[in-house]
């Protein structure tokens, strides 16, 4: 007796599962490549993370800690402002919880970044951020980018004023 299915079908089913589960993979390293290039301050790595058009919003987060951030329009501005904000501090940003739905070249993230800041000259301070990352991702080629950003913050711990450079 059959099953109405030919290995054929079985094999069409397993491809679509395996791109399917690639297509996940490829957009969590997108948020991967963000986080590294921002705790290595690694300017390739970090632009290579986004889409030329991107959008980034971590007002949401910083509104929280009394900072005024806003939104940040383009690759080019985001990472010079992200950087050069960020350039006074040891930073690591700890990606968990992904999760991940597909549609065609476009995709949807969500995520919780835990994020260290450290200043360099003082590690006696510090400001732990647990945040919840919402990311819309497009496919360009091969490779899945950030296209809009952003960060809300769930909790933190130690001193907000590590941020504002008090």
């Amino acid at each position: 007796m059959g099953t109405g299915h030919s290995r054929a079908d079985d094999r069409v089913m397993t491809n679509a599962v395996l791109q399917l589960l690639a297509d996940k993979l490829a957009v969590t390293e997108a948020l991967y490549r963000y986080a590294a290039g921002v705790d290595l301050k690694d300017e390739a790595l970090f632009a290579s993370s986004l889409a030329v058009d991107a959008i980034s919003d971590n007002s949401p987060a910083t509104a929280k800690i009394g900072l005024d951030y806003p939104a940040m329009h383009g690759r080019d501005t985001i990472v010079s402002a992200v950087l050069g904000s960020l350039a006074p501090f040891d930073t690591t940003h700890l990606v968990s919880n992904p999760r991940v739905t597909i549609d065609g070249d476009r995709a949807h993230l969500e995520a919780v970044v835990s994020a260290q800041h450290l200043p360099k000259i003082d590690h006696s301070r510090h400001l732990l951020m647990t945040n919840r990352y919402n990311v819309e991702l497009i496919r360009q080629g091969d490779v899945w980018v950030l296209h809009r950003l952003t960060v809300d913050n769930t909790w933190l711990d130690g001193d907000p004023s590590v941020l504002a450079g008090a």
